[in-house]
């Protein structure tokens, strides 16, 4: 038993997203929660494509017959992703991070949690290991101007209006806190998904559908309360998380780095003119990445430019328009994939996974 789950974590570290082995095995407790031994066994025939029962059953040496109803379940469980086209079911392998995890959000427990938040630095080491990431930063609409070189996939806005599937549900991260009674207060509702994501959430009962401009005025809502816009790392995105540096664990853990900006896929920074900046601090209160100080000599803003990574918070906090985003240097530009298979590809091959 012990065996097929040390297979397990391998074959998820084989995934973009990476699962690595711990010192204290702590990934493997997390997947003895999650997995039964026959669910952990069955899910080392699975790929990261869709594929007929037919073809994984010949892979898992089983008949069709036997593995379906486990395969279903575990599509329910949130463990693979199930896919259902013109009544022919497929099933594919999904990672742990961002995947597996996500899809817990109504099955969490004390234990899950904790073993989870133990585990999430082991997680996090391996994005350091690519360029590419699985989510990027983009500015909130506010502090978008004319003189920013801004494309529509960096344009929140812009984003939401060429959906025509959105769904909203509870972020993973603000609930498990809430759980352990460390919540920061902040909306729980902030994950919007599209298109085929939805409709896999949907039918897991996670969430509810909404509209464009319903999920235009939850992210209105979001940056009021100082969340940061995180889309999946594509032109054509899955996903836009809204994240607070406190509970989010990709950001809160980012936070903790010397350069976040070096991390972060993002292609703004924000600047001060310290002839309009009066020193009143709110800026410095917002920023998710203690990316703005305060000059002792002169009391103004400043900011460090290896730790803002873009979001535009500052900027709509400042009354006196001090704050602006500006582009990055063309080196430092960064151009998303095309969809999130594009993304994923490049992360296996940055980590050189073939």
């Amino acid at each position: 038993m012990e065996d097929v789950y040390k297979k397990l974590a391998v074959h998820l570290d084989n995934t973009p997203g990476g699962y690595p082995a711990s010192e204290s095995g702590v990934e493997l407790r997390i997947l003895k929660q999650l997995f039964t031994p026959k669910e952990a066994e069955l899910d080392l025939s699975l790929v990261m494509m869709p594929e007929s029962v037919d073809t994984i059953a010949q892979r898992a040496d089983k008949s069709p017959e036997q593995i379906l109803p486990i395969l279903i379940e575990m599509g329910q469980k949130g463990l693979i992703i199930h896919l259902n086209r013109d009544g022919q079911d497929s099933f594919m392998l999904a990672q742990f991070v961002v995947g597996i995890w996500e899809y817990q959000v109504n099955r969490l427990t004390p234990e899950l949690i904790a073993d989870f938040n133990e585990y999430v630095p082991d997680l996090i080491k391996t994005m350091d290991k690519t360029k590419t990431q699985q989510l990027r930063v983009v500015p909130v609409t506010q502090s978008v101007t004319t003189e920013l070189n801004i494309m529509d996939h960096e344009h929140l806005e812009a984003l939401i209006k060429t959906q025509s599937k959105i769904l909203i549900a509870p972020c993973i991260c603000r609930k498990e806190h809430t759980m352990i009674n460390e919540g920061c207060g902040k909306m729980e509702e902030a994950c919007l998904i599209f298109g085929g994501g939805a409709f896999i959430y949907e039918s897991r009962g996670i969430g509810r559908t909404i509209s464009q401009e319903e999920a235009i005025e939850i992210v209105k809502k979001g940056i009021s309360q100082g969340l940061v816009a995180q889309p999946s790392n594509s032109i054509k995105p899955i996903n836009i998380c809204l994240c607070c540096d406190c509970c989010c664990q990709i950001l809160s853990n980012i936070k903790k780095t010397s350069a976040p900006a070096r991390i972060v896929n993002s292609n703004y920074q924000a600047t001060v003119d310290q002839e309009l900046c009066t020193g009143c601090q709110v800026c410095e209160d917002i920023c998710p990445m203690d990316a703005i100080q305060m000059d002792e000599e002169n009391i103004l803003a400043k900011t460090d430019t290896d730790r803002c990574i873009g979001c535009g918070l500052c900027v709509t906090v400042c009354e006196f328009d001090a704050m602006a985003l500006k582009n990055k240097e063309n080196e430092e530009q960064w151009e998303p994939p095309q969809t999130i298979a594009d993304t994923y590809m490049n992360i296996a091959k940055e980590k050189g996974l073939f």
